[in-house]
């Protein structure tokens, strides 16, 4: 079972300088994002996933939570710090958090 953590454990993180991988399509990515998040595709986390970096945790978050508590075992499995953000971006703007549109993280 992955990770999970609260949008403000994760907003306090990246406020940190936690890496925030945002694993939503880029359609849904560039309606707005965590600022500073790294889009990666659910689809391509598999063949991309020696991109990540293993020092540190990695803050993954989808539309809602399921995606990427997904992609959090899968990182998991493979030797990374892996967080799943609850409730997702959803959560995330639902908690007065700050998105930004456009397709740059």
């Amino acid at each position: 079972m992955a990770r999970t953590v609260a949008v403000d454990v994760a907003a306090a993180a990246r406020r940190d300088g936690a890496i925030v991988l945002d694993v939503r399509e880029p359609h849904e990515y560039v309606t707005g994002h965590v600022p500073g998040a790294r889009m990666l595709p659910v689809d391509q986390v598999p063949r991309r996933v020696h991109e990540l970096p293993r020092a540190e945790p990695v803050y993954v978050i989808c539309q809602s939570g399921n995606r990427s508590a997904s992609v959090c075992e899968l990182l998991e499995r493979h030797g990374f710090d892996a967080r799943s953000v609850m409730g997702g971006t959803s959560a995330w703007v639902g908690a007065g958090h700050p998105v930004v549109p456009g397709p740059r993280g």
